[in-house]
């Protein structure tokens, strides 16, 4: 936890030493509790599930820091451990499914068996003397039984002593020397696995794992789609999705291996379904396909368990709501249901509940307020979420103040609350080791934005106060290049590090291009445009919008600021982009759409190249086309909606794709998780009218 919150390098290699450590002891328990014969034998699950659980939670952990290493060899070993671990819980996933089957099969002869009773009973009802059944309630019994147990006539063929096959001396040769065999066809003896294999068919798996690529390319395609493992459950069919009351999770241990196996597994098919294009790479060296549908539903069921894992799943289901599904814009319409396979939208009655219930269970941890205070501002209640994070109790963890300061500056921002904005981000700097450079980036334009306000102001204190907020702005924009390039991810210098360094050498070189201070070469709002990238304008009311617009109208106003003459393409267009999205949160769609068109994407792709240049723009100003089109396919009151409807649907998916096949551009990744959502929502909105939806 402290390592991924807080990045620290001496945290984050405390945290790989001990999760190595776990993950060898879990895996010695493993081969232990599969030799020994009285071990625990669970309804549901082979033996040694648990310790098959905890490596592949320990493979987990260890793959996410991996991952946030700044070595590229350590991320591509954190990327195959999490692939290792995919199998190692779908292979649990596995054993319930086929458990849920057998259970299926059970319940239906016992309805069987019942209907029959009742038709002998009906056919001898007339002959009194003949002695009861005795035996029919035993065998219902028997039945119900069996109905629990449910992967006794349906589970995999054991060995003679009971336990699964596998094909290890029990030796383990250690992970990077690791191979994957074909399954001999014949086995002498009974034998220890060094992976675990879950209830599945020996062969079967064979074939799976042999099936799996990592370094294969579809040359057909622009996104291209790697051959993968594919899940042993599909939206939810033998999903065993019991409350904790079940009599089926009668022993703790299944409770354990079931809530962590959801948690896990939900997480990891959430993960890699958003995978931007810019990263498609990425599911070669994993191998496997999201399926986010599933993993939200799987997260769901997880945090109904009063445990650690439950709690886990809660703050992963909040956080995906609140924060990666509020990062997007082409979403399914809010669903007001609370069935729980209903998973699409963002089901705010049901977060509502999961939160209350949490906060309950955990009154002093911060984690939930956190959640909360994202819960408000997703709501569009600012104001709310700023009371929240500003109580003056603190969280004993370092890394969790953080991220509330983190989150308290952004509000801030996205409330126009610059003074605010400015202390949170530069108090994030003694806080938290991830990016120094943006913290003092977002502070120094906050300070801009202050000038400016200051500069139009009529009072006497005007001009001290302009001069004030631009000595403070220049100081902090300064200190930029010296904290940038510091911390990298996957061996590159991470995104916003590039974008905000490139921007300040921009104006930089048009401050001296035009003789004027630094302070006065700085182009469009640049705390309007980090509003953008972080989906603000989704989290403000109307007034506030309209403060947005007021800001963005500065840079034309050449009595304010005249250099706007001298301004190039590219800056022109990062006012039309950033108004237009503003737009279209005001609900004045066609307005936004004709800024678009006609400002951005009307101009040449060539033209927003070029050295310093923003060619972020044009593949956003497509995507922002294709927006306004979804928000305009349910509009009331025209004649052959549902035709309309289907035409703006089809016009959408085409801009998207557009601004998904683009080539590479600045801070391309963070529009591409847009984009990726944007193309899973259109592609579910396209099988529901095709089924009749």
């Amino acid at each position: 936890m402290r390592a991924t919150l807080g990045f620290e390098p001496e945290v984050m290699l405390e945290a790989s030493e001990r999760l190595a450590d776990a993950e060898a002891t879990a895996l010695s328990d493993q081969k232990q509790v599969q030799r020994e014969p009285h071990a625990f034998q669970s309804s549901i699950y082979p033996p040694g599930s648990e310790f098959a659980l905890c490596h592949a939670e320990a493979q987990l952990m260890s793959a996410v820091v991996g991952v946030l290493n700044e070595s590229l060899s350590e991320s591509i070993k954190g990327f195959y451990k999490l692939r290792k671990a995919y199998v190692t819980l779908d292979g649990i996933l596995e054993a319930e499914n086929k458990f849920m089957r057998g259970r299926g099969k059970s319940l239906d002869i016992t309805r069987k068996n019942s209907f029959n009773s009742l038709r002998s009973i009906h056919s001898t009802r007339s002959l009194r003397a003949s002695p009861r059944n005795t035996a029919e309630p035993t065998a219902r019994k028997e039945a119900s039984h069996a109905a629990l147990i449910g992967h006794a006539s349906d589970g995999p063929t054991p060995d003679r002593n009971g336990k699964l096959q596998d094909s290890s001396d029990g030796s383990d040769s250690g992970e990077e020397n690791e191979k994957f065999f074909d399954a001999d066809e014949t086995h002498g003896g009974a034998f220890t696995t060094t992976t675990y294999t879950g209830k599945v068919e020996l062969y079967d798996t064979a074939e799976k794992l042999d099936r799996m690529s990592i370094g294969t390319a579809n040359t057909n395609s622009h996104t291209p789609t790697p051959e993968r493992f594919t899940p042993s459950v599909r939206k939810g069919e033998h999903m065993l999705n019991e409350d904790p009351e079940s009599e089926i999770f009668s022993n703790p241990i299944d409770v354990f291996i079931h809530c962590g196996s959801n948690l896990c597994f939900g997480l990891l098919l959430i993960i890699i379904s958003m995978i931007p294009p810019a990263f498609s790479k990425l599911l070669f060296i994993i191998g496997f396909r999201g399926d986010r549908e599933r993993g939200v539903r799987m997260l769901w069921q997880a945090s109904k368990f009063h445990n650690i894992n439950g709690a886990m799943a809660g703050l992963i289901v909040l956080g995906y709501y609140n924060t990666l599904l509020g990062f997007a814009d082409i979403v399914p319409d809010p669903s007001f249901s609370e069935d729980p396979d209903n998973v699409d939208g963002y089901p705010k009655k049901r977060c509502e509940v999961l939160l209350s219930d949490m906060r309950s269970r955990y009154p002093k941890s911060h984690l939930w307020l956190l959640e909360e205070a994202r819960m408000e501002a997703s709501n569009r209640r600012l104001d709310k979420a700023l009371e929240l994070l500003s109580s003056d109790t603190k969280s004993p963890l370092k890394q969790v103040e953080a991220l509330d300061m983190f989150e308290k500056g952004l509000n801030a921002m996205y409330s126009h609350k610059y003074s605010l904005c400015a202390d949170s981000f530069v108090k994030c700097v003694s806080l938290n080791n991830w990016s120094h450079a943006l913290y003092y980036y977002v502070a120094g334009a906050a300070h801009v934005q202050l000038y400016r306000v200051s500069k139009s102001s009529l009072s006497t204190t005007a001009s001290s106060t302009a001069a004030y907020h631009a000595q403070k702005a220049t100081d902090l924009l300064q200190l930029v290049p010296l904290h940038a390039g510091k911390k990298k991810f996957m061996a590159r210098q991470l995104p916003f590090d590039a974008f905000v360094t490139r921007k300040l050498a921009k104006w930089e070189a048009r401050a001296k291009e035009w003789s004027v201070p630094l302070i006065d070469a700085i182009g469009v709002s640049p705390i309007e445009e980090m509003i953008y990238f972080w989906n603000g304008y989704r989290r403000m009311n109307n007034a506030q919008l309209e403060d947005s617009l007021a800001a963005l109208s500065w840079s034309e106003d050449t009595q304010m600021n005249p250099t706007w003459t001298y301004e190039s393409l590219d800056e022109k267009a990062i006012l039309s982009v950033l108004r237009a999205a503003t737009l279209r949160h005001l609900g004045r769609y066609e307005e936004a759409k004709r800024i678009l068109i006609s400002e951005v994407v009307a101009h040449d792709r060539t033209e927003f190249k070029g050295h310093l240049r923003d060619d972020w723009t044009c593949p956003t100003a497509h995507y922002e086309v294709g927006v306004n089109l979804w928000m305009q396919r349910g509009e009331k009151g025209m004649a052959d909606s549902g035709e309309l409807e289907k035409e703006r649907v089809r016009e959408c998916k085409e801009w998207v794709e557009k601004a998904a096949k683009w080539e590479s551009y600045d801070l391309d990744a963070r529009i591409g998780l847009k984009i990726t959502t944007a193309m899973d929502t259109l592609r579910k909105w396209e099988e529901g009218k095709s089924g009749g939806g």
